[in-house]
């Protein structure tokens, strides 16, 4: 039985990533940073004996490595950074607080660790897991906003901290490359989770979920440091 370890797990695209591995048969390791308020989570972890939940908030570095030496020894065929963040809520109102001229720097601060360092952090602290599995895959949930060729918006912390991201993961791809690891980036589209503030996502859940998970078992090798979009296409970085 494969193992995936889900970040970012207690709601939207994480929550259905963890609902759709274990109908597929999967163990799944849900992680989010309050498990007591997860109702979800927790109505799908009733009588569901391969639906671990963790508490872990990606920003707790500490708490990322007590995880990791809790898990020791333990195969995990996919580690899935799905954990991330747009900025401070109620986001149409704050979103100029990462418009040049206007940044707070603290938030921006906030959002690199989450959505760049702390996918790093979870690469380093659970190498050892992947490499001991079956299908050594490490993907991380991006987004086109990141890419310079193809995207320009006003959002400087958020569009900048998954540009990071991406060029942090493909350093990485080619590290892991030669002990088969598989690294890659993947953007689930503009779907409608609770950072369309704005009311313009298009992509539903469930279909954003159903999309990449084919990509994701389809990865070989020949695919690391790979950076797709929920339609098949390649990004350009």
């Amino acid at each position: 039985m494969p193992t995936a370890l889900i970040t970012g797990a207690n709601r939207g695209l994480g929550l259905e990533f963890t609902r759709q591995y274990l109908d597929d048969g999967w163990r799944v390791i849900a992680c989010c940073r309050i498990p007591d308020q997860a109702d979800d989570l927790k109505a799908l972890a009733q009588g569901n004996g391969e639906l671990v939940v963790e508490k872990l908030d990606v920003t707790d570095f500490a708490a990322i490595d007590e995880l990791g030496r809790q898990y020791e020894g333990q195969p995990i065929d996919l580690l899935l950074n799905n954990a991330g963040i747009i900025g401070a809520f109620p986001i149409a109102e704050k979103i100029s607080t990462q418009h040049f001229g206007s940044i707070d720097y603290d938030l921006w601060v906030e959002v690199l660790r989450t959505n760049t360092f702390a996918p790093v952090r979870m690469a380093e602290v659970f190498l050892e897991n992947v490499a001991a599995s079956d299908q050594k895959k490490i993907v991380t949930i991006s987004s086109s906003v990141g890419s310079i060729s193809e995207m320009t918006i006003p959002g400087i912390s958020y569009a900048s901290s998954k540009t990071a991201l991406n060029r942090a993961m493909t350093i990485i791809a080619s590290q892991l490359r030669d002990r088969g690891i598989i690294v890659a980036m993947f953007c689930p589209g503009y779907v409608k989770t609770r950072m369309d503030a704005f009311g313009y996502a298009m992509v539903e859940i469930e279909d954003s979920i159903s999309a990449l998970r084919p990509m994701i078992a389809g990865l070989t090798i020949e695919k690391t440091g790979s950076f797709t979009g929920h339609d098949g296409r390649t990004i350009g970085w």
